[in-house]
């Protein structure tokens, strides 16, 4: 069985096309991930603006023509945080629709969090004892979704909820300078800080970061030049080392800090406040480390559809 799905988020839109062998493992054909910002100014406007709906469009057709020549047999596609928080996404499902004849979903907050816990945990050793409680978390553009439950089929979660913070979204509310001025890093810590006390105040063993900024941060850490994912998933990374890597990028300008080793230059100017959002949960729980996940909701995704 080999299936395709589409996470369109806030920043990136996502592509894997997957085929689940004999021994019942699913495997990557193809991944593609491309930075179309649809979501940009989102958080003012509550719209989504016509050149990030035209990139996303395109994105999208470029998509389709990778799905029909490796021969999915099953598609979904889910759109997140910006489809769920702004008007104007017509045109990027009927391209869906059109092109790849099934139709695009807008998932709940707590859809897109059982989503990403399932497709975080997946091809990742764990370690300690089967089923044990795990955190995992997932920085987007707009919102991050933070899952707390034990792996399994179906896995029993506790605590699952998305919170609209997000790299893209707290860039917009309160970086003005470049690099980002003193203040504007205690205003980041602050409304992470913030937004996350709600979550439960400590979780068993080492939480799971999924998504572009954590791979992000973890390819700088590592000087990754050209990213490999297979290197990525599962790397762990000291609270400290991410503290480091996050306060040499914040030194940076933009321009500079896209030409770090590692960095994907179109996420250098919303990577900060992506990087500070994680130490707000890390601290939050009191973790030593965060271990790094490739994978998330199409993943998830493509669990389900391959059943």
């Amino acid at each position: 069985m080999r299936v395709a799905t589409i996470d369109i988020g806030t920043n990136t839109v996502l592509l894997l096309v997957a085929e689940r062998g004999a021994d019942g493992v699913l495997r990557p054909v193809e991944e593609l991930a491309t930075i179309t910002r649809l979501g940009a100014g989102v958080d003012k406007a509550r719209v989504l603006a016509p050149d990030a709906v035209a990139r996303t469009r395109a994105c999208l057709e470029g998509y389709a023509e990778r799905v029909r020549a490796l021969g999915a047999q099953r598609v979904a596609v889910v759109g997140t945080s910006a489809m769920r928080d702004a008007g104007g996404g017509e045109a990027v499902r009927a391209v869906v629709r059109e092109r790849l004849g099934v139709e695009a979903r807008v998932v709940s907050g707590d859809e897109e969090a059982r989503l990403t816990f399932r497709g975080a945990l997946s091809g990742l050793a764990l370690g300690g004892a089967p089923g044990a409680p795990v955190a995992v978390f997932d920085i987007g553009g707009g919102s991050t979704e933070v899952v707390v439950g034990a792996p399994g089929e179906p896995p029993a979660i506790a605590f699952a909820e998305s919170f609209d913070v997000g790299s893209v979204r707290l860039t917009e509310r309160f970086v003005r300078s470049d690099p980002p001025a003193a203040a504007e890093m205690e205003a980041l810590a602050r409304a992470a800080a913030e937004a996350f006390a709600r979550v439960p105040a400590a979780v068993p063993g080492v939480p799971v970061g999924v998504a572009g900024t954590m791979t992000t941060l973890a390819a700088v850490a590592l000087a990754l030049v050209p990213y490999d994912g297979a290197r990525v998933h599962g790397h762990t990374m000291t609270r400290a080392e991410l503290a480091a890597v996050v306060e040499r990028l914040a030194r940076l300008d933009v321009a500079a800090r896209a030409a770090v080793p590692g960095m994907e230059p179109k996420r250098a100017d919303v990577i900060v406040a992506g990087g500070v959002i994680a130490l707000a949960l890390l601290a939050k729980w009191g973790a030593d480390a965060v271990r790094i996940s490739d994978r998330g909701v199409r993943w998830g995704l493509a669990e389900e559809l391959a059943r």
